[in-house]
C-alpha cells in the first residue's frame, strides 16, 4: 500500500505540473491583452503600457513561467487582475456555491440512478427497463440548460415554489442558500442521472448472471438478500468509479447551470476570467479542477478496497 500511494503522489505532482504548464501556456495563447481591457478602450497607449509593467505581463514568457511556477509551490497562484486579490481569496470567496451544488446534483442523481438501475436489471427486458434506458438517453441528450429554464419558468415563476436565480443576499442563512441550489441541483443531477444509471444497470446485469448468484438463490435466500448483498456489493467497484468521475464532472463543469441561475460559483467566475483576460484566475481555476480530478480518482481507487476486500494494490 506505501508503494501504491508513492507511485500516486510521484503521478499526482506530475499532472499537476503538466496542467500548471499547459494552464500558462493556453491563456497566453489567447487573443487581448488584459491591461487594454482593465483601462478600457480610452485608455492611451502609455497607461497600458505602465499597467503592463506594474502586472509583470511586460517580462519575457520565460521569466512569467518561472516566476508562475516558484509562486505556485509555495501555493501562490498570483494575484486577481481584476479583483485586485490574491487568487486563492477569490476562488475560495466562490468555492461554496460550486462544492455544495456539485454534492447536492450528485446526491439527486444517485436517488434517481440507483434505485432504477438495479430494479431494471432485476427485471430485464420488461416495460421499466425499456423506459429507464429510454429515460436515461432523454436526460442526456437534454441540454442542462434549457431543463433549468423550464424548472424556472414553471417552478419558480409560475408556482413560486423556489428561487429563480441568486444565492440568497449577504445576510442569507444557510437554509435560504441551500433552497436557492435546489433547483439547479435538481437540473444537474437529472442530466449525470444517466450515466450512472446506465453503468448501474450494465453492472447489475452482469454480476446477477454470475454462477454464486443463481447458488444463493438455490439455496433459499430471498430476492432482496440476493440483489442487495451479493450483487450490487460486487457490483460496487464500476459504479464508485463513475459516481467518482460525476463529483469531479460536476464541480467543474457546473458553468452553464450557474449561468442559467446566476449563482456566485467558480463556473460564473471563470467566464468572467476568460472574457476579461484575468490570466491568474484561470490558471488558478484549472489547477484547482485537475487537482481535484486527480484526488477524487485518488479516494476512489482507496475506496475500493472497502468495497471488495479482494481488491490488492
Amino acid at each position: 500500500m506505501r508503494s501504491y500511494l508513492f507511485r500516486r503522489l510521484i503521478g499526482m505532482i506530475v499532472v499537476i505540473f503538466l496542467v500548471l504548464t499547459i494552464a500558462f501556456v493556453l491563456v497566453r495563447l489567447a487573443p487581448g491583452d488584459p491591461a487594454a481591457l482593465m483601462l478600457g478602450p480610452d485608455a492611451t497607449p502609455a497607461e497600458v503600457a505602465a499597467l503592463r509593467v506594474r502586472l509583470g505581463l511586460d517580462q519575457p514568457i520565460i521569466v512569467q513561467y518561472v516566476t508562475f511556477l516558484a509562486n505556485a509551490l509555495r501555493g501562490d497562484l498570483g494575484q486577481s487582475l481584476f479583483f485586485n486579490q490574491p487568487v486563492t481569496q477569490v476562488l475560495a470567496d466562490r468555492a461554496e456555491p460550486t462544492v455544495f451544488l456539485a454534492i447536492f446534483s450528485l446526491l439527486v442523481a444517485l436517488v434517481i440512478a440507483t434505485p432504477i438501475g438495479i430494479l431494471a436489471a432485476y427485471r430485464r427486458g420488461s416495460v421499466l427497463d425499456q423506459g429507464s434506458i429510454t429515460s436515461a438517453m432523454l436526460a442526456a441528450a437534454v441540454p442542462s440548460f434549457l431543463t433549468g429554464l423550464v424548472f424556472q419558468r414553471y417552478l419558480a415563476t409560475d408556482l413560486g415554489w423556489f428561487p429563480a436565480s441568486g444565492y440568497g443576499g449577504a445576510d442569507a442563512g444557510f437554509a435560504e442558500r441551500m433552497r436557492h441550489l435546489f433547483l439547479p441541483a435538481i437540473t444537474l443531477g437529472i442530466t449525470n442521472s444517466a450515466l450512472i444509471l446506465r453503468f448501474t444497470r450494465a453492472s447489475m446485469l452482469e454480476i446477477l448472471g454470475e454462477d454464486y448468484v443463481r447458488t444463493a438463490r438455490a439455496k433459499g435466500m430471498s430476492e432482496r438478500r440476493v440483489v442487495l448483498r451479493h450483487a450490487l456489493k460486487n457490483a460496487g467497484i464500476p459504479i464508485i468509479t463513475v459516481v467518482g468521475l460525476t463529483f469531479a464532472l460536476l464541480v467543474s463543469g457546473a458553468v452553464v447551470t450557474e449561468r442559467v441561475f446566476n449563482l456566485p460559483g467558480m463556473g460564473n467566475l471563470v467566464v468572467n476570467a476568460v472574457l476579461r483576460r484575468d490570466y491568474p484566475v484561470i490558471q488558478g481555476t484549472l489547477i484547482v479542477v485537475a487537482a481535484l480530478y486527480v484526488l477524487v480518482n485518488l479516494l476512489t481507487d482507496l475506496l475500493y478496497l472497502v468495497v471488495d476486500k479482494r481488491v490488492k494494490y
